[in-house]
């Protein structure tokens, strides 16, 4: 076997390799043929050479076992609030051990009143006595890696992604077929695509705030806002107007981050008050997804409250840009998407319009999910 630098040349692929057998939606072809494989490369070489470094890569081990019930989950390298819940979602199937979650500041407080998730911590200091029987990476990045041997140094551990870099992936299957072959593939292909979804849960404190709030009893929320100008959608004024001469007993309701407030005000100043509510950057992104809960259906870009919106199974319709349906979410969500290759401001209004009245269809098809 040809070795590079000691390492064996078909260790290389667990790069674009899946650590599963099942196919899911992925890149790969597209990332092979623009030749980043070197890049790659070097990346491989450098996390193995750094787990090494830190004494490591002994402890790898291929799967979760029984013994396995206090578990430490240390999710870092991916800290957007989407990626945060696309990556954590297969926690589901570790329900009957102890998880406890090391994440971003920003993204504890999604779990904070998980169901899934034991205890949450985002210093160093609130973990460092703490002894567990495994730890979950979430990647071989040199940021995790080296949290988790100042942590836990001689505790095994398994990898979700580990040396898999470079391509883009459908995250939620990827992070639930992973999790089902650490677990030694308890469960089936369909059997992963119809639960493949984001969870989160809302406090009852959060739950009463939103109630208080005496929301319309139909609305339609809209995100507002992105961090992305690709994935941030421009023309949202004209959007509304239409939805507010098809559906007149319906208001609006502006939801999203700081990054929308400006664009919240514009279409605030154009529209009359009485059809439009704007709770944009108001409320907590836990709060946020209650108000998506009740909606009739939502409309969002990609973007960390569409993720929301699958987790709480609103119906929604979906702009995309770049990365397709395939690649961004599952058979488990309702959705009803409209995808550009470049921009989702080429998506026509009409089209908006159009997808916006089969989400709508649907709803009052199933009054049994409100």
């Amino acid at each position: 076997m040809k070795l590079v630098n000691g390492t064996k040349v078909k260790e290389f692929k667990r790069t674009y390799n899946f650590p599963f057998n099942y196919e899911i939606p992925n890149s790969t072809d597209a990332f092979l043929k623009a030749n980043f494989a070197l890049i790659s490369k070097i990346k491989f070489i450098k996390r193995k050479l750094y787990l090494s470094f830190k004494r490591q890569n002994h402890l790898e081990i291929d799967n979760i076992l029984p013994l396995h019930q206090n578990i430490l989950w240390i999710n870092l390298s991916a800290p957007s609030l989407g990626d945060s819940l696309m990556d954590l979602s297969s926690r589901i199937m570790l329900q009957d051990r102890k998880i406890d979650l090391y994440t971003d500041k920003k993204n504890a407080i999604l779990y904070r009143y998980d169901a899934y998730i034991n205890s949450v911590f985002s210093e160093i200091n609130q973990i460092k006595q703490k002894k567990y029987d495994l730890v979950i990476i979430d990647s071989f990045s040199t940021r995790s890696v080296k949290f988790k041997e100042k942590i836990a140094p001689l505790t095994p551990f398994v990898g979700m992604f580990g040396y898999y870099n470079g391509p883009e992936v459908n995250r939620v299957l990827f992070s639930f077929h992973q999790m089902n072959n650490l677990l030694g593939s308890v469960i089936n292909k369909s059997e992963i695509n119809d639960m493949a979804k984001p969870s989160i849960f809302i406090s009852k404190s959060d739950k009463i705030s939103i109630n208080s709030l005496k929301l319309p009893k139909e609305f339609i929320a809209i995100v507002i806002g992105g961090e992305w100008s690709f994935r941030t959608f421009n023309n949202w004024t004209q959007v509304i107007e239409k939805l507010i001469k098809l559906y007149r007993k319906r208001k609006i309701i502006l939801i999203g981050s700081n990054n929308g407030v400006d664009d919240a005000r514009l279409i605030i100043e154009s529209i009359s008050s009485e059809h439009v509510f704007n709770l944009v950057a108001k409320l907590s992104f836990n709060q946020t997804a209650e108000v998506v809960s009740k909606a009739k259906f939502i409309v969002c870009c990609d973007g960390g409250l569409m993720h929301a919106a699958n987790a709480v199974d609103a119906i929604a319709v979906k702009l995309l840009a770049k990365l397709d349906d395939d690649m961004q979410l599952t058979p488990a969500n309702n959705y009803f998407s409209l995808f550009d290759k470049v921009n989702v401001n080429n998506i026509s209004i009409e089209n908006i319009i159009l997808k916006c009245q089969e989400a709508s269809n649907f709803s009052d098809s199933h009054p049994e999910r409100e």
